[in-house]
């Protein structure tokens, strides 16, 4: 898989120790993740090269009957890959402001927002894909540390998927829903994004989102957003959700009093 483990092996030591804090620190990933959605960078350090679109980990039609193939190949091959392509030109003329300076400077502030805006959206598809697999399900193991970590936090699994599906369902206009943890109070957060970069939470680590722009669901399920979650919920990958929990609780935040 291209978050850096399989589906069943637990996060890398390697990943982790090259965690990499993308667009204000929320979109913490893994190493191994950021190399595979496309930093270029070796995860222990090394030279930087453009971000670059991760291959799916399934066909297309995999996720059937929940998510259909065309809705995959043009989410992936268009709207993921649009992304990354904004996301290195943005890098690419932020580099010529600063070669050319001057004047040049006044461009900052629209080509730093495109930065935040499709970086954000090219590390969250990257997390998506590996979310998903043609044979996953509403429910984790339940001696998994996700779904131990669910019933503690949120009463029961299903107390937390309602909570989740209408988080992601009230979500204004496009965006995403997020379960996360919060390496400084050590919880998981359940979040609303708006677009990619907005209405989220600084230093929080995504283990499962689910994409709620239309472009993830119109073709199938129209203008039923709660049905395409329903859907969703069908295919979670609750192996590389753990394993993200896994390697996020190795972070440690800041307590209370430190700076």
């Amino acid at each position: 898989m291209s978050a850096g483990y399989s589906a069943d092996a637990g996060p890398s030591r390697r990943g982790f120790l090259g965690a990499a804090a993308l667009v204000g620190g929320w979109l913490l990933t893994d190493g191994a993740l950021a190399q595979s959605a496309g930093s270029g960078a070796d995860a222990a350090g090394g030279a930087m090269g453009p971000y670059v679109l991760p291959p799916l980990p399934y066909g297309y039609a995999d996720l059937e009957p929940h998510i259909d193939p065309e809705t995959m190949k043009l989410h992936h091959d268009a709207h993921h890959a649009a992304y990354v392509n904004a996301a290195n030109e943005a890098l690419a003329e932020l580099e010529r402001v600063r070669r050319e300076g001057g004047r040049e400077y006044a461009r900052v502030r629209a080509l730093t927002d495109a930065l935040a805006f499709n970086v954000s959206g090219h590390v969250l598809h990257s997390v998506f894909w590996t979310n998903m697999r043609p044979d996953g399900g509403p429910q984790p193991a339940s001696d998994s540390a996700i779904g131990e970590t669910l019933r503690r936090e949120f009463g029961s699994v299903e107390k937390w998927r309602e909570h989740f599906a209408w988080a992601a369902a009230q979500v204004q206009g496009g965006g995403w829903g997020v379960l996360g943890y919060d390496p400084v109070s050590q919880r998981l957060l359940v979040l609303a994004a708006e677009k990619h970069q907005n209405a989220a939470a600084w230093g929080v680590v995504p283990l499962l989102v689910v994409d709620v722009w239309e472009h993830a669901y119109y073709l199938r399920y129209r203008n039923e957003r709660a049905s395409y979650l329903k859907a969703f919920m069908n295919v979670i990958n609750w192996s590389d959700v753990d394993a993200r929990l896994l390697a996020a609780r190795a972070l440690r935040g800041p307590t209370r009093g430190e700076s």
